[in-house]
């Protein structure tokens, strides 16, 4: 590409003043690609994609010198720098949705002079504020794409009502039994064990039953959504094959064995 534009052009192009581009400059945030033989700011390509990606985060509420440090770390490409926030801004479309919906039956509720419940009132803040900051993180990448999956279901609802009222000691209780399950299973996978063996089944069914004792009613059948996602997603599979290669596909094929077996996979009643 050869396209070049003066800090006017790109200012335009972007939706943000001259004056703006002229700070970012001063602070080491975006700096031109060159100058011309007359003086003038000359931006390519990069310092184009560097910009979006400044807006992105700005949108999102990064302050302008953690968005510095983010843009210039040497570990993040830009791709992955890119997932990140369209799984942030998916969450937050999210979380502003619930908060609309909730706003909305409040401004019904006085319409119709019907008093509504505290529960009612507060649907649509749900953070999980006894929750370890890396399961927060987790809760706020992926609601979005939950949300997504299975709308306003009873699974949404149950989980949502069930996380928000576990205690820190609860958490650590869940995080360690989710780590003994994946433990358990990559020793498996390593032992030789098939995904329709025995032990493997018996290990899918203890995730499915920690599911459905922690989070929600998970049936079989939906359990086999969830092998699918484990499989499709590449950060389910980074996070199983961080642990052991092969992890994700193994856990995927024991979930769905297990389902045949249960009556809830794809050949089952």
């Amino acid at each position: 590409m050869s396209e070049r534009w003066t800090v006017g052009e790109l200012a335009e192009v972007a939706g943000v003043t001259v004056r703006t581009l002229h700070h970012y400059e001063e602070i080491g945030l975006l700096l031109p690609l060159e100058r011309s033989d007359a003086g003038y700011r000359i931006y390519g390509p990069d310092e184009a994609a560097r910009l979006q990606r400044i807006r992105i985060y700005r949108a999102l509420g990064f302050p302008l010198e953690g968005i510095r440090e983010l843009l210039d770390d040497p570990t993040v490409s830009r791709e992955q720098a890119l997932r990140r926030q369209l799984d942030d801004l998916r969450s937050h479309h999210a979380e502003t949705g619930r908060l609309i919906r909730t706003i909305e039956r409040t401004l019904e509720s006085i319409a119709e002079e019907e008093p509504m419940s505290a529960a009612e009132m507060f649907e649509g803040f749900e953070e999980l504020t006894d929750a370890p900051d890396e399961i927060r993180a987790h809760h706020r990448a992926h609601a979005a794409e939950t949300h997504e999956r299975w709308g306003e279901t009873d699974a949404w609802r149950e989980s949502t009502k069930r996380t928000r009222s576990y205690s820190k000691e609860q958490w650590v209780r869940i995080r360690a039994e989710s780590e003994a399950l994946e433990a358990r299973m990559a020793e498996l996978l390593d032992e030789g064990e098939r995904p329709d063996d025995e032990r493997a089944m018996a290990g899918a069914e203890a995730m499915r039953m920690h599911i459905d004792r922690w989070y929600y009613p998970c049936s079989p059948a939906m359990h086999v959504g969830l092998a699918d996602m484990y499989e499709a997603d590449g950060r389910f599979r980074e996070h199983y094959e961080a642990r052991t290669e092969g992890l994700a596909s193994f856990v995927a094929g024991a979930i769905r064995a297990n389902a045949v077996a249960e009556g809830g996979g794809p050949t089952g009643g």
